[in-house]
């Protein structure tokens, strides 16, 4: 499992709307090819269809799709958006913090969602990830090693 490496980081991205929000974070997915061009269409078009639903606390969102849509091992990048931008959640809006999530299977999903939660259930790793100024700051709280 790729989990936030370096490449799989971006900070300070310029978008104006949740679809290039999605497209940005599995846009570092794909450059590694551990998802397909398909799984990025498939995350924006599940955000189209059923909304917002991957807004899962305030200021973070976990755009996914299913393992069919082109998932070659299971990763999660992260972008940080600049400028908060809204996803249409009534309560976790807006959104900053964009976590792509790809799992080749039902079992990883669950890996990759209890290690995000690990992270993401301490508001201080929340706050450190909105005001880190460098990548190293985010591997220390990672724990070094992905």
């Amino acid at each position: 499992m790729k989990f936030l490496e370096e490449s799989l980081v971006a900070l300070d991205i310029e978008v104006s709307q949740p679809e290039e929000a999605i497209r940005e974070a599995g846009k570092l997915l794909l450059n590694l090819e551990l998802i397909e061009q398909q799984y990025i269409e498939a995350m924006v078009a599940s955000f189209q269809k059923n909304g917002p639903y991957f807004v899962l606390a305030p200021k973070i969102a976990l755009p996914h799709a299913r393992p069919e849509d082109g998932v070659a091992e299971a990763a999660v990048s992260l972008i940080r958006l600049n400028e908060p931008v809204r996803f249409g959640h009534a309560s976790n809006d807006p959104v900053q913090l964009v976590f792509a999530l790809a799992a080749s299977s039902s079992e990883e999903h669950l890996q990759v969602l209890q290690k995000l939660m690990q992270l993401l259930g301490d508001e201080n790793n929340v706050s450190k990830l909105l005001s880190a100024k460098s990548y190293q700051e985010i591997n220390q709280l990672i724990g070094g090693n992905g």
